[in-house]
Formats: structure tokens, C-alpha cells, sequence
């Protein structure tokens, strides 16, 4: 077999794993979408159809999850524009956040923040 063989078959491999990667920015892990640095990831139910309703203040407090230059969506993902023009991803429609508070991947201490915020789920 040769070595390019055995690259592509170890990739092929890492690619069925359960929970591997979504996207470049972020990956399921126990049930629940977590950024490329294991950050819980949270969506707001006063958002709708594609807009963060999530700016300013709000925004320190729940930083979006934005979307580099040239990234692109696939599937469920989806990138919304932000009301200063930036770009954030999405899933499902929902645009994602995370929370200052979260200190280290897999903290959820935003999770039923105010009924409002809910852990982000595939």
C-alpha cells in the first residue's frame, strides 16, 4: 500500500468517526453543536428567520459565532448578516453564539439563560 493510500484511508477514517466536524467552525460533541475550541454554542429565541436580534451590549455578553472570508455553508449551515455587516453562522436557520461566562469546553452556564438562550443542538 502506498503512503498516499494510507493518508487517504486514515482521513476516510476520521471522517466517520461519531461527532467529527460539521464544519471548520464547528463539530457536534454529547448531543450539542460546540465551536472549533470546544465552546458550548447557544441560539436566541428572539431571533428569527435568519437575523440576530443579538447586537451591541448583548453581542459582549454572547459573542457570535462569525464566519471568516470565504468560509462556506453546507447543509443546515447557513451564514446570516449582522446588522454591522459582519457575518455569523447559522443552523437550521438559528444563528449561533457562544457565552462569556462559559470558562472552558463543556461549561453550559448559559443554557435557559433569562428562557431565552438554549444550548444549540444539531
Amino acid at each position: 500500500m502506498t503512503r498516499h493510500t494510507l493518508n487517504w484511508m486514515m482521513l476516510c477514517a476520521a471522517l466517520a468517526v461519531p461527532g467529527a466536524a460539521f464544519a471548520d467552525h464547528a463539530m457536534e460533541k454529547d448531543g450539542m453543536l460546540v465551536d472549533h475550541n470546544g465552546m458550548t454554542l447557544y441560539t436566541f429565541d428572539k431571533d428569527s428567520a435568519g437575523k440576530s436580534m443579538c447586537n451591541d451590549d448583548c453581542a459582549k455578553n454572547w459573542p457570535p459565532l462569525m464566519a471568516k472570508a470565504g468560509e462556506k455553508a453546507d447543509g443546515k449551515w447557513s451564514q446570516i448578516k449582522r446588522d454591522d455587516g459582519s457575518m455569523q453562522w447559522a443552523y437550521g436557520g438559528k444563528p449561533l453564539y457562544t457565552f462569556v461566562k462559559d470558562k472552558k469546553g463543556g461549561d453550559m452556564t448559559g443554557d435557559g439563560m433569562k428562557d431565552v438562550w438554549h444550548v444549540a443542538k444539531p
